[in-house]
């Protein structure tokens, strides 16, 4: 039995729509860095090993030391395994940089600038779902720096992981729905549209359970 098979059509549909709400995918282009920031997928790492190779950038710095979903996930930081993975795919070692103690966007986006002074422009390279954030992020935190946000190419059915299944998923964009409204009131990041049918998708996979990424003051 597939994944998508142990959830109903309805919440299905709702959670294509925060997907679909959460993707930028800019087009690359030069850039003076490739950052990847670190998670527990390491197809994040596979898409700055190709940015590299098509040298869109002279070094990749990856940023992440543990965050919600990777506490011992990994032998060391979310930064060194995704180190060691585009080492495997091709990255010269004199071009890879780490930063392993960032637990949130906000931490690899500043915990990175300091690793890279004079930054001008960046490719972040992050998860499919969590591009919106990471672009509102950026725009907050760094108003006079280019951010081009991008993610690896595939759909919401390729993207659960043997440890983060599909209702995982769901959770995590749900919370992260939340958060582009609570966040740019806390100067965490920039507002961003919320179309009125994202908004009733989130709602209705709330009403569902899908709350395991939601803080205690966001619950029902």
């Amino acid at each position: 039995m597939s994944q998508t098979s142990r959830i109903d059509p309805e919440s299905l549909a709702a959670a294509r729509l925060l997907w679909d709400y959460h993707r930028i995918h800019h087009a690359p282009k030069p850039a003076d860095a490739i950052i990847g920031l670190g998670s527990y997928d390491l197809r994040v790492a596979d898409r700055c090993a190709e940015l590299h190779a098509a040298g869109l950038a002279p070094v990749v710095l990856f940023t992440g030391g543990a965050g919600n979903w990777t506490a011992g996930l990994y032998a060391s930081s979310e930064a060194a395994a995704f180190r060691d993975r585009a080492l495997a795919r091709g990255v010269p070692p004199e071009a890879v940089l780490i930063e392993e103690e960032a637990t949130n966007i906000g931490e690899n986006l500043r915990f990175s600038l300091a690793l890279l002074p004079g930054l001008r422009s960046a490719i972040l390279v992050t998860k499919p779902q969590t591009q919106r954030r990471c672009l509102a992020t950026a725009q907050r935190q760094w108003p006079s720096i280019e951010a081009i946000v991008t993610a690896p190419l595939h759909g919401m059915e390729e993207q659960p992981t043997a440890h983060h299944p599909m209702a995982s998923l769901i959770c995590e964009m749900v919370g992260d729905t939340w958060r582009m409204t609570a966040y740019p009131r806390r100067s965490f990041q920039s507002e961003q549209p919320m179309p009125e049918a994202v908004g009733a998708a989130f709602e209705l996979l709330v009403s569902r359970g899908f709350t395991q990424h939601l803080p205690a003051e966001a619950l029902p």
